[in-house]
């Protein structure tokens, strides 16, 4: 079988749009809704750094935005650095990880989705639940199961 397609490597999204840790909260939110995706590997100087999602960025707000306005909370959020709404060690797997090692990490971790590192922390892409499920689809439909 040389398209079994096992690894996480073979599902992956390449390439996945990232930030800066120094971008602010509201551009991660603006950059989410215009390229209509749910997280963003984090870097700094080319290196990974951490992991933002959309629930963490619209769960986060500062402990002084009970008494604000909507435009203070606006302005407090240009000014709040998507580092500080980040997961800094988020999980993370390997292209050559076994797809049913990291589908496994996605259902009991209650994931959306899992970082893809080489050896030296690099990133490489992202695995999400959409990917897990393409590869559902594909192999039932190898399997003979009528998609």
């Amino acid at each position: 079988m040389a398209d079994a397609k096992l690894t996480v490597g073979d599902w992956m999204t390449k390439n996945p749009i990232t930030i800066e840790d120094e971008s602010s909260v509201i551009e991660a939110i603006h950059l989410l809704k215009e390229k209509n995706i749910r997280r963003l590997p984090v870097m700094r100087q080319g290196r990974l750094v951490g992991l933002v999602t959309e629930k963490m960025l619209f769960g986060y707000m500062p402990a002084k935005a009970t008494t604000l306005d909507q435009w203070e909370l606006h302005y407090l959020l240009s000014k709040t650095p998507v580092r500080a709404a980040m997961n800094p060690a988020p999980h993370t797997v390997h292209p050559d990880t076994p797809l049913a090692e990291a589908a496994r990490l996605l259902h009991d971790r209650k994931l959306n989705g899992v970082l893809v590192v080489n050896a030296q922390g690099d990133l490489q892409g992202l695995l999400t639940t959409t990917n897990a499920l393409e590869a559902l689809i594909h192999f039932s439909a190898a399997a003979g199961a009528k998609p």
